[in-house]
């Protein structure tokens, strides 16, 4: 119970007024999202994706926060099939039967929007379809645990119990964090757990959800150019990442797609 304590102390509890400026950034990152949707077909490059995410961004005002963070040299992560987060745009073309995440962090007016979804390119297989199909409906069970009273324990169980039952595995090596003025605080929001677990969720936490699941083991490895991660055993990744805060009563998720474009939209095979 003092761990508990503890952890809870270090978390940012924000006051009622700053829902207010997560809520437009969270929109303006799922804008961007809804956005991009579009241009995600065959023989567009990640790098031209990035750059309209950029454009996006700026042209509303905000500052793509990935950007020059840690050196980081690009306004979004491109993450396509095995790799699992950090996937760096460039010139890879997107190929018909690819699977994408796209993760953008817009900051606006100080406070940070956070949000990332998975794009399918043209058709995709059975197994990446039910694979991104499971990664989202684990995360919105983990986004039902949060709320006052629940433990961060309770989230990642919620996941975790998901993910598992479909025989998928979740990456141990990666989880959400807190945000708002800042881009990473705590906590650290592991995508696994047992219930009962980790420190309590009161209102005004805000923090991110971001499960990454594989279609085969969980074990992942960092590439040469330190950050790209991608799964040791070559399978198929998915994430999806909302930012929420909680309330009095539940939690309010800042990222929603504004057009209701929350998942892909499958090709009919």
């Amino acid at each position: 119970m003092d761990k508990q304590r503890g952890e809870a102390r270090r978390i940012t509890l924000h006051a009622p007024q700053d829902f207010d400026g997560a809520r437009r950034a969270g929109r303006l990152a799922a804008e961007c999202l809804d956005m991009i949707g579009a241009h995600v077909r065959p023989g567009v490059t990640t790098g031209e994706l990035d750059r309209l995410c950029h454009d996006f961004l700026v042209e509303r005002g905000a500052v793509p926060a990935t950007l020059g963070y840690r050196g980081y040299a690009h306004s979004s992560c491109i993450s396509i099939n095995h790799v699992v987060c950090h996937g760096i745009p460039g010139e890879r073309v997107l190929a018909e039967g690819d699977i994408l995440n796209i993760d953008v962090t817009a900051l606006l007016d100080g406070w940070h929007g956070d949000s990332s979804r998975m794009y399918a390119v043209g058709q995709v297989s059975t197994k990446a379809r039910l694979l991104m199909e499971v990664t989202h409906e684990a995360m919105m069970r983990g986004i039902a645990a949060a709320r006052p009273g629940n433990t961060f324990g309770d989230i990642g169980h919620a996941i975790q119990a998901y993910a598992e039952k479909h025989r998928f595995s979740i990456v141990r090596d990666f989880c959400g964090h807190g945000i708002g003025r800042q881009f990473h605080e705590p906590p650290n929001v592991l995508h696994f757990g047992r219930p009962g677990e980790g420190a309590r969720l009161a209102p005004g936490m805000f923090f991110t959800i971001e499960p990454m699941v594989n279609a085969g083991r969980p074990e992942v490895k960092i590439l040469d150019d330190g950050w790209t991660a991608v799964t040791r055993d070559r399978s198929l990744s998915a994430q999806f990442e909302h930012m929420v805060g909680i309330t009095e009563t539940g939690c309010e998720i800042f990222t929603l797609s504004p057009a209701g474009l929350h998942k892909p939209v499958f090709q009919a095979g």
